[in-house]
């Protein structure tokens, strides 16, 4: 967490200038008040007008500067806050691609969103409203219990007791009111988040299953308690707030009480200074109990961001590796595992893992990988494309996968997986993704050999559009598609992970044969599944057991 706060101050060089830019707002605005109670209160002497000339030159000067001074600081800080916060996105970003999809198992799809779109704004408050505002009010506060101290060093007393009186009670306001709502703020979205993706993405089985009214509910309890937070949030800021413009009004009070008798009526101008400048500074001090509310949460936000996005990998996901060469390694003599243990991060139990495999895996076979659930077979799936870390030996063409960069071996092993991920947009772009350099012919080609050309005419077109996650297709032209990604992408190994999964059992022998004939007899294919197979299309059958391969 403390990493990840360090990352969103912006470097001292960009943010001093906004730092200094919010001292000439603070001072501009301090100084106005108290050169304008002066010059008011000495003019009502009537003096001569020389006498008068240069404060009110400087009133003027003041006033320019305050707004001057605030365009300054607005613009700097945020071009450092925003500047720095798309280095800290693309930074989460990348410490989020050797997590996924096998390190976030565990986390809701409301919540990543919540955590790493919220929270991540979140964190641009840091600098503009928690260290900002502190140091300028700080600075500003000692400058003017000083300067106070020149004209009455009881006035000036009392001015600091009643800044430290009104910081004492913000802090504790704001932790006893609320410090409980704001760490309940961003937990409170993510579920809403949460119940609102479940209406919208699962809305046909909850309409099946007549659970659309509990789940309207689930949103309505959310929407209701994340109200509730951000009304006592509310609260809170209201009572510091309050609390900080009564130590105003005492400031100035008791400032007149124990400098009237000394300064009037031989300086009544520096008693009108000494009485009126606590509200100047107290303006300035205003933005603290602000201050220390948005240092809660984002204090919060970097602690949800550090359990998403852990330092430490888990030990079951791939760890430091060379770095990419964007060069396919070549398959050679095929794949072999050898005394290979693999299992899921943070698994406990033995479902799922494998222990001590051996398998070799030729060039150009056809090799079908079947057990009951929970034997392993999606484990082997996602070691083969180093999605989940392993012991043991894993070799393609005679070199060991660890002494390879993850993205390189992925150029030579591919993955379709149970549910294919497709996004939200046309036919094309769904494809070009595998390769973005295809012409068209390229893709109806794919097509075509998938036995998807003849839909996809009928539908348009290469620019028919697949809906959020592929919703208006069926599961078996989700797997051809996936299929087709993969034969543009030319993998020379290709893995097969369930992909009847969810389709029609009548269309179930069909959709494999044409998984199975499409890559060619140019590429290995293993498939994993617990269905039988078209005969003749499979060259070897390996079973898994509690993790480990029969023969």
């Amino acid at each position: 967490m403390n990493g990840i706060l360090r990352a969103a101050m912006p470097p001292a060089r960009s943010f001093s200038g906004t730092i200094l830019a919010g001292l000439g707002t603070a001072g501009s605005s301090i100084a106005l008040l108290a050169a304008s109670a002066w010059l008011i209160t000495r003019a009502s002497e009537r003096p001569d007008l020389i006498a008068l000339s240069a404060v009110i030159v400087a009133v003027r000067a003041f006033a320019l500067g305050r707004g001057v001074f605030r365009y300054l600081e607005r613009l700097s800080g945020h071009d450092a806050a925003l500047s720095q916060l798309a280095i800290v996105r693309s930074d989460l970003v990348r410490r989020l691609v050797p997590l996924a999809p096998d390190g976030l198992g565990r986390t809701r799809r409301g919540a990543l969103l919540t955590n790493l779109v919220d929270d991540v704004d979140e964190l641009q408050q840091l600098p503009l409203r928690v260290v900002q505002p502190l140091v300028v009010a700080g600075l500003a506060a000692v400058a003017s219990v000083v300067f106070t101290a020149f004209l009455s060093l009881p006035a000036a007393l009392v001015l600091l007791a009643c800044l430290a009186a009104a910081f004492a009670l913000a802090v504790w306001l704001g932790w006893a009111a609320g410090a409980r709502a704001e760490r309940a703020i961003a937990p409170l979205r993510a579920r809403l988040a949460d119940a609102l993706l479940d209406q919208l993405t699962a809305l046909d089985v909850l309409v099946a299953y007549g659970a659309e009214d509990a789940a309207a509910r689930r949103i309505a309890d959310a929407d209701a308690d994340l109200r509730r937070a951000l009304r006592r949030r509310a609260t809170a800021q209201g009572l510091t707030a309050g609390a900080v413009s009564l130590a105003a009004g005492a400031a100035s009070l008791l400032a007149l009480a124990v400098a009237a008798p000394r300064l009037v009526p031989d300086a009544a101008p520096a008693l009108a200074v000494v009485v009126l400048l606590p509200m100047a500074v107290f303006e300035v001090f205003g933005p603290v109990p602000l201050a220390l509310a948005s240092w809660r949460q984002v204090r919060s936000a970097a602690g949800r961001i550090a359990e998403t996005v852990p330092a430490d990998v888990p030990a079951e996901l791939p760890r430091a590796e060379p770095a990419p060469t964007g060069l396919a390694p070549p398959l050679g003599d095929g794949l072999r595992l050898s005394g290979l243990s693999a299992r899921w991060p943070h698994q406990d139990e033995q479902d799922g893992a494998l222990h001590d495999l051996e398998l070799t895996i030729a060039p150009g076979a056809r090799i079908l990988v079947t057990g009951a659930s929970g034997s392993g077979k999606t484990t082997l799936a996602h070691v083969l494309v180093r999605l989940l870390e392993y012991d043991g030996s894993y070799r393609i063409g005679g070199v060991e996968t660890r002494d390879l960069s993850g993205d390189d071996l992925r150029r030579t092993v591919g993955l379709c997986e149970q549910t294919p991920y497709l996004f939200d947009e046309t036919l094309r772009q769904n494809l070009l993704f595998a390769r973005d350099t295809a012409d068209d012919d390229e893709l109806w080609h794919a097509l075509d050999r998938v036995r998807l050309g003849d839909w996809a005419r009928e539908r348009g077109g290469l620019d028919v559009r697949l809906g959020d996650r592929g919703a208006l297709v069926s599961g078996g032209q989700a797997q051809r598609i996936a299929l087709a990604r993969a034969l543009l992408a030319d993998f020379p190994m290709l893995v097969l992970d369930e992909p009847t999964a969810g389709v029609d059992p009548a269309a179930s022998d069909a959709l494999l044969a044409d998984l199975l004939a499409a890559p060619g007899r140019q590429r290995a294919v293993v498939l994993i599944s617990h269905t039988d197979v078209p005969s003749g299309s499979i060259d070897r059958i390996v079973q898994i057991d509690n993790g480990t391969a029969l023969r």
